[in-house]
């Protein structure tokens, strides 16, 4: 994998951890940043013996939005603007299509499309000294980074509007209490659950927990009957995984499945 100046990746057994370190400070997002996020996720996706995919961050802000400093604060700004967000969400895209699980780890500050990037991943944990914050009115502007799509399907669409519309600050307890994050632990413990908790899914059958989830994601787009037939598609295409054979075997033994993530 290519060295990045904005995020590095690091490797134990089959959990590849992304650690954002953006060169703009609070974790900001600019076009190489972003350039970088499609660059790991597609790598990442095609990966075979990638089996869980970690994001998180260094220093106090897992992202504070994008790089306000390179903007000039008027119409100007509106072709920069597209920019970014459309390469941060092929990055976005790019994640969602992977059949490889993704966990999300914020202890500081996500916002702006920080705040969306902490949406996007299947579970998110959170330490105590995490904050999440939609944060766009701030500057005016409406959101981007999949926010308005992972939003409402997190926490419905009330809770969803009346994040985005007070847009005050929320901690780890009230966002696991609404839907928002899977868990919050103490900072002490926060590396250690983000670790475990990503093994454990790297343990398991690969293939079949990243289409359960991509499933789960897209059946707010289908009828009842697409979304049967997505899920005859899938479930007869994990026949062809070495996975499934290892757990039928395995049910009908006496000994746990070891699953290899094919």
């Amino acid at each position: 994998m290519d060295e990045y100046e904005n995020l590095t990746v690091e490797y134990d057994d089959a959990v590849a951890t992304v650690t954002f370190d953006s060169t703009a400070g609070r974790n900001a997002l600019h076009m190489d940043f972003a350039n970088e996020l499609v660059d790991v996720a597609t790598t990442l996706g095609e990966d075979p013996d990638t089996r869980c995919i970690v994001l998180t961050h260094e220093g106090n802000f897992f992202g504070a939005g994008a790089d306000l400093a390179e903007l000039s604060g008027d119409a100007s700004d509106a072709p920069v603007l597209r920019q970014l967000a459309g390469r941060a969400h092929e990055a976005i895209v790019q994640f969602h299509q992977t059949e490889t699980p993704v966990v999300g780890g914020v202890n500081g500050i996500a916002a702006g499309i920080g705040f969306s990037l902490a949406l996007m991943p299947d579970l998110l944990v959170l330490g105590e000294d995490a904050t999440l914050k939609f944060a766009y009115p701030g500057v005016g502007l409406t959101g981007d980074g999949g926010a308005t799509f992972f939003l409402p399907r997190l926490v419905g669409l009330r809770t969803a509007k009346d994040i985005v519309l007070r847009d005050e600050p929320i901690g780890p307890d009230e966002a696991v209490e609404i839907g928002l994050a899977s868990e919050s632990v103490p900072t002490e413990a926060f590396d250690d659950r983000l670790h475990d908790l990503a093994s454990d899914l790297a343990a398991g059958p690969t293939h079949a927990l990243g289409t359960a989830s991509r499933l789960l994601t897209e059946s707010y787009d289908r009828g009842l009957e697409s979304q049967l037939a997505a899920e005859v598609d899938a479930i007869a295409g994990g026949a062809h995984t070495e996975d499934y054979e290892r757990g039928l075997a395995a049910f009908f033994g006496d000994d746990d499945p070891e699953f290899v993530g094919r």
